[in-house]
């Protein structure tokens, strides 16, 4: 399950949050204006987690990108920031301590600063790397 801070005028068919995970490059998710934007990813199962992969559009990528990972419980066990380029390829961050990933349930994605003027994020891909 995932659920995204918003969408761009708030038409779900064209920009919603599905498009990130469906492995088509002509398809996204696109923010509305406005920061922070984020991503709440929900896992089935707590999963070992080592990093993650985003592809954005250039023009429109999250400058500062906080990963917030919490439990099975709820408790946050790990926050990192990462600061990814402003560029059309796919993006990988790991983090640095893996143990303070295990048994990870949700991951919140937080970009605090766009490349956009206006604060608008575009992902065509975000991948949970375990």
């Amino acid at each position: 399950m995932y659920i995204v801070s918003s969408v761009l005028n708030k038409d779900v068919k064209q920009y919603g949050k599905q498009y990130m995970f469906d492995l088509n490059d002509d398809t996204s998710w696109s923010s509305d204006e406005g920061t922070p934007q984020w991503i709440i990813v929900t896992l089935d199962e707590p999963q070992n987690v080592s990093g993650l992969c985003l592809q954005f559009q250039g023009g429109f990528s999250g400058q500062q990108l906080t990963a917030l990972v919490y439990s099975r419980e709820g408790d946050l066990t790990c926050q990192e920031s990462f600061y990814p380029e402003d560029i059309n390829s796919p993006q990988q961050f790991h983090f640095k301590d893996a143990s303070l990933t295990k048994s990870c349930s949700k991951i919140k994605f937080l970009f605090e600063s766009s490349s956009d003027l206006f604060g608008r994020i575009i992902v065509y891909n975000l991948q949970v790397l375990s």
